[in-house]
């Protein structure tokens, strides 16, 4: 299959070295600095609890042109760096897209491309169970119990899953389908903001946010409240299980995130602050649609915010 990896960050590097592993024409679109390193150097990943090092050669490109066709396109990104892309997809004449990452307007993102697109486009979502860090030298860390993407549309069952099982078919990695992704993704971002606060408001040293102990009860504050929004606003909470934990569970939920503060890989799991803070803006119709008061998420967001201008 012919496959492009739209996105050479930590993520997208992992999903181009296990489509190239299941003996696919892989294509990274990347830019600069990075797509020189690919060129040169191949795609190189240090897989941390493996205890191994890769290198495989990729396809590079730099943009992605109208008549350019791929069987699949994974977009791998930031939250807020989707809009800038989705005007190229939509000119794109490849049919098949699935856009990988936080995601607060999946229905707006799938109503942008249907309505630009120049020809159908049938579009899922998935969120990649990974994190890691990428080195100076363009070598990508990669931290993973095991490869595994969660994987859903919008409309029911997903109009091309015979194409992903064939991309993933010979690679060591889990498709895990969902049948609400929307809700799914919701939910995923309340925890998300939380914690990258947490560690962002002791500027990254988790070792400091493992003390904060009144940081990190209000992360759990932060939570409680963010699925309440949700559930008040009609979603479902996917999984059901975090939110369930802290409102019983307090002090345990407490140890829990000062335990997670401590390991040594925490730190490779944080995103961009640019991308908390859309994620941030993106719930703001959904509490105001809630009318659920939220002192804690609203307070945490004034002092993350404020650092975040001030630097």
């Amino acid at each position: 299959m012919k496959l492009l990896v739209y996105g050479a960050g930590v993520l997208g590097s992992y999903l181009a070295h296990v489509l190239v592993r299941g003996g696919h024409e892989v294509t990274m679109l990347a830019r600069g600095k990075r797509a020189q390193q690919l060129q040169t150097d191949g795609l190189v990943i240090r897989h941390y609890f493996q205890r191994k090092t890769t290198v495989d050669e990729v396809n590079v490109i730099q943009t992605l042109s109208s008549e350019d066709g791929y069987d699949l396109i994974f977009v791998v990104m930031k939250y807020n760096d989707f809009p800038s892309v989705l005007p190229i997809l939509a000119a794109n004449q490849s049919s098949h897209i699935v856009l990988v990452g936080n995601n607060a307007d999946a229905y707006g993102m799938l109503n942008f491309l249907n309505e630009h697109c120049v020809v159908p486009k049938h579009v899922v979502f998935g969120f990649q169970l990974s994190g890691g860090l990428r080195e100076e030298s363009g070598r990508i860390i990669c931290i993973r119990g095991g490869g595994q993407m969660i994987l859903g549309s919008l409309g029911g069952e997903i109009p091309f899953k015979p194409l992903l099982e064939q991309a993933f078919q010979h690679a060591s990695y889990k498709l895990t389908y969902q049948n609400d992704m929307d809700a799914w993704l919701k939910s995923h971002i309340v925890p998300i903001v939380a914690l990258n606060s947490v560690s962002y408001l002791n500027g990254g040293d988790l070792k400091k946010a493992a003390k904060d102990k009144k940081l990190l009860k209000q992360a759990i504050s932060v939570m409680d409240e963010g699925f309440t929004v949700l559930e008040k606003s009609g979603y479902t909470i996917i999984p059901a299980s975090p939110f369930t934990f802290i409102r019983k569970y307090r002090r345990l939920a407490y140890l829990a995130l000062k335990l997670y503060h401590h390991l040594p890989f925490a730190k490779w799991v944080d995103g961009s602050f640019a991308e908390i803070l859309a994620l941030y803006d993106s719930f703001e119709p959904l509490k105001d649609q809630s009318t659920v008061a939220t002192p804690q998420w609203d307070d945490l967001k004034k002092r993350a915010v404020a650092r975040f201008m001030g630097e």
